[in-house]
């Protein structure tokens, strides 16, 4: 089970060759294992473009949505406490990286730095 962040998206999204064929073969491989949270919905819409949004909630209705409860918000709480003043964790990570975590996902980004609280073993490494 794989989550997908936000900056993932957005280069997928945009046609970045190299990241939508990783995600063609993830989806195989996985067999559609692949997870957002209304976390990256947010985000991406907060960015889309008028004529891009057609196009963008087709491509994001393919994709598992995961909805973080109650032991996701805790576990994000305790995230933000500790990483929040030392590393410039956002809520949005918090959220994402809890989710990640107490579901047993890796999570796919470019931006390891937002995420402290997640082990090697939590994290999907692009290839290249």
């Amino acid at each position: 089970m794989i989550m997908i962040d936000t900056d993932v998206l957005i280069w997928i999204l945009r046609g970045k060759e190299l990241f939508y064929k990783q995600f063609r073969e993830i989806a195989v491989s996985t067999s559609g294992d692949l997870f957002i949270t209304p976390i990256q919905v947010a985000e991406i819409y907060a960015g889309a473009r008028e004529g891009e949004k057609d196009r963008t909630g087709a491509f994001l209705s393919m994709l598992k949505l995961f909805r973080p409860g109650l032991r996701e918000g805790m576990h994000a709480g305790h995230f933000m406490k500790q990483y929040r003043k030392s590393h410039g964790v956002t809520m949005a990570d918090a959220l994402i990286a809890a989710s990640v975590r107490c579901e047993g996902m890796r999570l796919w980004t470019m931006n390891i730095k937002h995420y402290p609280m997640l082990d090697k073993k939590h994290i999907f490494a692009f290839p290249g």
